[in-house]
């Protein structure tokens, strides 16, 4: 996988094989295949300086984050206290 950024101050849209878009807004990075990339439309956005190239992945989408539980990065205020919200409704 390559990964490009779009260096135009406005969102652009590539084609990709297989009848695929990428979306990518202005600075924005995105991944494209091998196959992809030697494309001419892409080739095309690359030698008018509208996208460049800014490396390789060496993983897909979402390979290269640890596993862990769902959750783990919550943002936000954790309630600590749990049970009922408002007064003591037992009893």
């Amino acid at each position: 996988m390559k990964m490009i950024r779009n260096r135009s101050p406005r969102p652009i849209r590539i084609s990709l094989p297989g009848g695929k878009t990428l979306h990518l807004g202005p600075g924005k990075e995105g991944q494209v295949s091998a196959e992809a990339f030697d494309r001419p439309a892409v080739q095309a956005l690359l030698g008018n300086g509208t996208i460049e190239m800014v490396g390789e992945s060496a993983h897909g989408p979402g390979l290269g984050r640890a596993a862990a539980s769902p959750h783990a990065e919550t943002r936000g205020f954790r309630r600590t206290v749990t049970g009922f919200s408002k007064g003591d409704k037992r009893g």
